[in-house]
This record gives structure tokens, C-alpha cells and sequence, in this order.
């Protein structure tokens, strides 16, 4: 099995303003040098975390998707991250999984945050999204997922090899998006990523980044500073994952 090459673009959001993010993502991911395999963009990466989805919402046709679909073509790899998309009559907080041949499979964030009036906007999802990248099993969450470990689970036959956080995390509860990060890691032995914002959003509510990405040990491999805009490739290790679950084969004892 290849390794697996992914960037995470750590930046900040500018409010409820597509046009200005699509702009300013354009220019980070043509300043990505390095051979990629797959770009991770932050949830809401059009807009910011909004709960006014009427004037924002695209459809599947819309011009974040053609955006999409060109950058991935461009760049030859997959690119990821979730919009505020309308589907029949709904709102959902929506991450994309765009191929570079203008395929793309989606997830409907499951676990909406209520503390932020999230569910009586948005409609939540019911389906996990598996999907294959030269051969690894990837499965990708959104933002509040991360607290709910049954929906993250890794069954013992190794469902995944990847599992991939996009968020709005605030700072203030940046202690706990860290410490779960490494958990899913841990736990589910897998490579966890989790790709976070920085910046103030119009509410005055700081996000610090703090992504990372976490090898199956639970060990933190990338070098992403918190507070700062930043884009890093890194190399993944199929053969490490691989040997790790054969040494340590912990998910045949799960219950």
C-alpha cells in the first residue's frame, strides 16, 4: 500500500463571505508546493459557522462545487471541507469529498451543536461516508462528531485507516478537541486528523486551530502551530499503521 500525502490549510474564515474565502483558498492552494494526494479545508470554509443558511445555502450544482471541481482537477488530488448546502427544502452543514475527476460523495454532519441553536437551522445527517484513496479507507466527520465515540467506531475488521475531523473548534474548549483527537486516535488505531479554523468570527468567538494530525500511538506527527494561518503537507505511513495493528492488535478484543 502507498503512503498517503495530505495538507492541512489551517486559516481563517471571513464571514459569511463566499467570495472572499473562495478567493483567498484558491491562492493558499496554489501556493502548495508539495505533491499532494488530498487538501482538507475547514467546516463551513464559504462562510463561516452561520446559523442564517437562507441567503448563504448553495445546491450541489452550485458555484462552491464548481469551485470544488476545479481545484481538485487542478491540483490532481481530492479536496474536502464542508458548506452550507439546501436540499430539498432543508439546510444541511454539508462536507464534500471532491475526486480530481469531478466525482464527489458527501456526509451530512449527524451530531448538530445544539448549544449553538445548530439543529434548529440545520437538518442532521443519518450516514457514515467511507470512502478509498489509493487504497486507505478514510472516514470523514464534522466538527462536533469528534465528541461522540460510537459514531467515530472502528470496528475490529478495520473499517477505516484515516479518520478526518473538519471544525469550528473555539479556543476556549481547545483542551478537549486535543485530548479527542488523540482518543480517536488511540482508540479506533487509526491516523486521526483533525483541521480546525483560527480567527475571530463576528460573534467575537476565537478559534486557535490546534489541528493536527495523530498517528495511530496517539502521537502528534504534524507541526502546525496553534493561532496561526499555516498549510502543511504531510506524509502518512501505511507500513507503520500496519505494522502497529499487527504488534498491537487491540480492535479483536473490542467489545
Amino acid at each position: 500500500m502507498k503512503d498517503l500525502n495530505v495538507t492541512l490549510i489551517q486559516s481563517d474564515l471571513h464571514w459569511e463571505n463566499k467570495s472572499e474565502n473562495l478567493k483567498m483558498f484558491s491562492q493558499k492552494i496554489s501556493e502548495i508546493n508539495s505533491p499532494t494526494d488530498l487538501i482538507i479545508l475547514p467546516e463551513m470554509f464559504t462562510t463561516g459557522f452561520t446559523m442564517n443558511p437562507a441567503p448563504f445555502a448553495e445546491t450541489m450544482t452550485g458555484e462552491t462545487i464548481h469551485w470544488m471541481k476545479e481545484k481538485a482537477k487542478e491540483k490532481q488530488c481530492v479536496i474536502t471541507g464542508s458548506f452550507v448546502c439546501e436540499e430539498d427544502g432543508h439546510f444541511y452543514n454539508r462536507l464534500v469529498w471532491m475526486n480530481d475527476d469531478g466525482t464527489c460523495s458527501i456526509y451530512d454532519k449527524r451530531h448538530l451543536f445544539s448549544m449553538g441553536d445548530e439543529h434548529n437551522h440545520y437538518t442532521s445527517g443519518n450516514k457514515k461516508l467511507m470512502v478509498e484513496l489509493k487504497g486507505w479507507k478514510i472516514c470523514p466527520f464534522i466538527c462536533y462528531d469528534l465528541r461522540f465515540p460510537i459514531w467515530s467506531r472502528n470496528l475490529n475488521k478495520n473499517l477505516y485507516d484515516l479518520v478526518i475531523y473538519v471544525a469550528n473548534w473555539p479556543q476556549k474548549r481547545n483542551h478537549a478537541w486535543k485530548t479527542l483527537l488523540q482518543a480517536r486516535a488511540i482508540e479506533n488505531q487509526s491516523y486521526a486528523i483533525g483541521l480546525n479554523r483560527v480567527g475571530n468570527d463576528v460573534h467575537q468567538i476565537y478559534y486557535s486551530g490546534d489541528s493536527s494530525v495523530i498517528n495511530p500511538k496517539g502521537e502528534i506527527i504534524s507541526k502546525i502551530k496553534s493561532k496561526e494561518e499555516a498549510t502543511e503537507t504531510i506524509t502518512l505511513s501505511y507500513w507503520d499503521l500496519e505494522e502497529f495493528r499487527n504488534i498491537f492488535p487491540v480492535l479483536k478484543d473490542a467489545d
